[in-house]
């Protein structure tokens, strides 16, 4: 950071990072709560002594789920910032690394623009991955086998409603803080800020999309499992509609009792035979003729 400039980020699960954003001087008990808070909800509050903005951030860390994002708190003046999370977040991470190199932000208004950028870049990232899972899955779709096995279009259509989640109020966020900027805010930031909420907004519209074409997906899907299922049904009928008279006969012709036709005669078995491969010929004639295959 510059001389003019100073941000501290902290783990708020740290007692020892709760010690640091209690003894901020400026802060009252309400920003103070909000900065420590557990649940939080995307939200921005611009007072006369700085601007608090609440967002959210896909979850990159390794083994995790992307939709399960992370919030950061933000408290920001035009010479200080101090923010809080209780897990790494990609955006933070690759701020630091700026801040390190010495190509950090100069100042409150510019540190928020480029977090906003930052969330947004990866977010618009994994919405592009979640996209090219979808047209993946929507070309396998008439593999039933490959599809049944991890269906996709459930997870997806989870991840879109989790995320989105978060976005709807992230947005209203962003356009909460354009309403009421106050001195922390020049017009590059606030046009800046005005770009990613509209490319928010895209992302939401991306979301959307791609939720639909999930369903769509799986409803396709899950009516050619069911026609595949009604095809071997079908099959199984016939077959079980085949035997159902010959197992008739093979019965009637099998029973142990005096007075059965043909036992005095050698020719007796191939004449049952015969009949019965008519009897099965005719019946696949009749299904045939009425069109049941």
């Amino acid at each position: 950071m510059n001389n003019n400039f100073s941000w501290t980020h902290i783990n708020f699960s740290d007692p020892e990072g709760v010690r640091v954003v209690e003894a901020e001087p400026g802060i009252d008990e309400v920003i103070e709560n909000a900065l420590l808070d557990e649940n939080s909800r995307p939200r921005a509050l611009v007072t006369p002594e700085g601007t608090l903005l609440i967002l959210r951030g896909v979850n990159l860390n390794t083994g995790a789920d992307v939709e399960d994002m992370i919030s950061i708190r933000v408290w920001a003046r035009p010479h200080r910032v101090i923010s809080t999370a209780r897990r790494h977040l990609r955006s933070v991470e690759t701020m630091k690394a700026q801040a390190d190199s010495g190509k950090g932000t100069s100042s409150g208004g510019e540190f928020l623009c480029q977090l906003i950028q930052r969330l947004g870049d990866y977010m618009g990232e994994t919405v592009e991955k979640i996209e090219a899972k979808l047209e993946d899955a929507e070309n396998q779709v008439a593999e039933t086998g490959a599809i049944a096995r991890n269906s996709p279009f459930s997870v997806i259509r989870r991840q879109c409603a989790r995320i989105r989640r978060h976005l709807g109020p992230q947005r209203e966020a962003l356009v909460q803080l354009l309403r009421t900027p106050g001195e922390l805010l020049g017009a590059e930031e606030i046009a800046t800020i005005h770009e990613e909420a509209n490319r928010l907004s895209l992302i939401l519209e991306d979301l959307d999309l791609v939720r639909e074409r999930a369903m769509v997906s799986q409803e396709e899907f899950l009516g050619i499992v069911a026609h595949e299922q009604n095809t071997r049904m079908l099959v199984l009928s016939i077959i079980a509609a085949i035997f159902l008279p010959l197992s008739f006969l093979t019965g009637l012709m099998g029973m142990n009792v005096a007075g059965l036709p043909g036992t005095e005669n050698v020719y007796a078995f191939a004449i049952l035979v015969v009949l019965m491969v008519l009897l099965a010929g005719g019946i696949l004639l009749l299904f045939r003729l009425w069109k049941w295959f």
